[in-house]
C-alpha cells in the first residue's frame, strides 16, 4: 500500500510522518501524582515496545510530578493538557516533549500565539485532538464528519499563523465509520501527521474488534502515521494490539510474530496460555521472529516447518522446533525453559544478522 504523504515531527528522539515507523503509543491511567505508580506503568509500556506515552496533567500538582517522572525515566513524554493553556506552560517548564491539546475545550485560541512561539523555540510539537464527546458547541449542526475535521484544521490555522509546523492532529470517535470517514476527509485535506484511533473502544475483545476495523481501514489505505489502540483494559495490551496490528498489515517488517492452532481433542498441552506467555516474553523484539504452539504431536511438527522456533505439545513430551526442523524433545516439565533458551539463542543470532547488515535495529 503507498502511505499518505506528511510532513515529519520529532518528539524527543521519535519521528512521526513521511518516511518514518509508524509509532505506537500509550496513555497511562495511573493518577500523574503517583509518581511510583506511573514510572512502574512506564517500564511495563516499555517493556512490551511502547513508542510514545501520554500522562494527564490535570492540575499543577500533576505538573510537578509530570517533571519529576520525566527525571526519572530519561524518556521523551507527552502532556495531555484540557482546559488551561497554564498548565501547557507548567508542561514544557517540566520537560514535556509534545503537548496534547483539545480546541473542544479550549477554544480561547488568542492565547495560542505566545504558546506556539514558546513551543517553536524549544522544537516541541503539538497534538491538536478533536475527540467526538466535546467538540465546540459552535460546529453541532453540522455534518459530523466534516464539524471535526473543520475544528481540527481551524486550530491547526491557528498555529499555522504563528509561524509553528510542527503539528499532529488527531480526530477521534466512538462510532467506527464516522471515524474513518472523518480522518479520510482530513488526510485529503492537508499535509499534517495523523494520530489515529478509535476513542472510547471499550472492553478488551468489544475494543480491539472496533480498532482493528477503525485503525486497520485507514491503515490499509495509507493513513495514519502513529496510533493508539484505547482499551479498557491493561495499557500493555494497547501496545501489544497495535503493535500486532502494524504486523498485520505489513507496515512493520519486524517483531515476534506467534502463531498458534485453536486446539481440538488431540491437544495435550495448553496451547493458549503457552501463546499468550511467550507474545509477553517477546514483546519488545524488533527482529522478525516466528514462533508456532502447536497442539498436535504429529501434524504439528509439519505445520511449524516455516517457523524459526516452534513447539509440537504431546501429553508427557513436546518437540521442539529450530529452523522448522526437530531440534529436541523433552519432557513438558522442562518445555519452557530449553524453550526460553533456544529463543534467545535465536533472537541473538537474528540481532547480530540484523546489526551486520543495517548497523543498528
Amino acid at each position: 500500500m503507498k502511505r499518505r504523504l506528511s510532513r515529519q515531527v520529532r518528539v524527543g528522539n521519535v519521528a512521526i510522518g513521511s518516511d518514518a515507523p509508524i509509532s505506537v503509543q500509550s496513555m497511562l491511567n495511573t493518577k500523574t501524582v503517583d509518581i511510583e505508580g506511573s514510572i512502574h506503568q512506564i517500564e511495563a509500556l516499555r517493556s512490551v515496545g511502547c513508542d510514545l506515552i501520554r500522562l494527564a496533567v490535570p492540575d499543577e500538582e500533576s505538573c510537578a510530578a509530570f517533571g519529576e517522572i520525566v527525571k526519572r525515566t530519561g524518556l521523551p513524554l507527552i502532556a495531555d493538557v484540557h482546559y488551561s493553556y497554564k498548565l501547557a506552560y507548567l508542561a514544557l517548564d517540566n520537560g514535556a516533549k509534545k503537548i496534547r491539546m483539545n480546541p473542544g475545550n479550549m477554544r480561547d485560541f488568542s492565547e495560542i500565539r505566545p504558546l506556539a512561539k514558546r513551543m517553536s523555540d524549544m522544537g516541541v510539537p503539538v497534538r491538536i485532538g478533536v475527540n467526538g464527546g466535546s467538540l465546540d458547541p459552535k460546529f453541532k449542526g453540522m455534518d459530523e464528519a466534516a464539524a471535526l475535521c473543520e475544528s481540527a484544521l481551524e486550530c491547526a490555522n491557528a498555529f499555522e499563523s504563528c509561524s509553528m509546523r510542527d503539528i499532529v492532529i488527531a480526530i477521534k470517535a466512538s462510532d467506527v465509520m464516522l471515524n474513518i470517514e472523518a480522518n479520510r476527509r482530513l488526510a485529503a485535506a492537508c499535509d499534517y501527521p495523523l494520530h489515529i484511533g478509535v476513542t472510547e473502544a471499550g472492553t478488551l475483545r468489544t475494543g480491539l474488534i472496533k480498532s482493528a476495523v477503525g485503525i486497520g481501514t485507514l491503515l490499509s489505505e495509507g493513513i495514519g502515521d502513529t496510533i493508539r489502540v484505547s482499551l479498557s483494559a491493561d495499557v500493555c495490551e494497547e501496545v501489544l494490539a497495535g503493535r500486532k496490528l502494524l504486523q498485520t498489515l505489513g507496515l512493520s517488517a519486524s517483531g515476534a510474530d506467534v502463531v498458534a492452532c485453536p486446539t481440538c481433542a488431540r491437544t495435550e498441552i495448553d496451547v493458549a496460555g503457552l501463546a499468550q506467555r511467550l507474545e509477553l516474553m517477546t514483546a519488545n523484539v524488533r527482529v522478525p521472529l516466528k514462533i508456532s504452539v502447536l497442539g498436535c504431536p504429529l501434524n504439528g511438527i509439519g505445520e511449524g516447518e516455516h517457523s524459526d522456533l516452534g513447539i509440537a505439545g504431546g501429553k508427557e513430551k513436546s518437540v521442539i522446533l529450530v529452523d522448522g526442523k526437530i531440534f529436541k524433545t523433552v519432557d513438558n516439565k522442562n518445555l519452557m525453559t530449553e524453550f526460553e533458551r533456544q529463543l534467545n539463542l535465536k533472537i541473538t543470532q537474528i540481532e547480530d544478522k540484523y546489526y551486520k547488515k543495517y548497523g543498528n535495529l
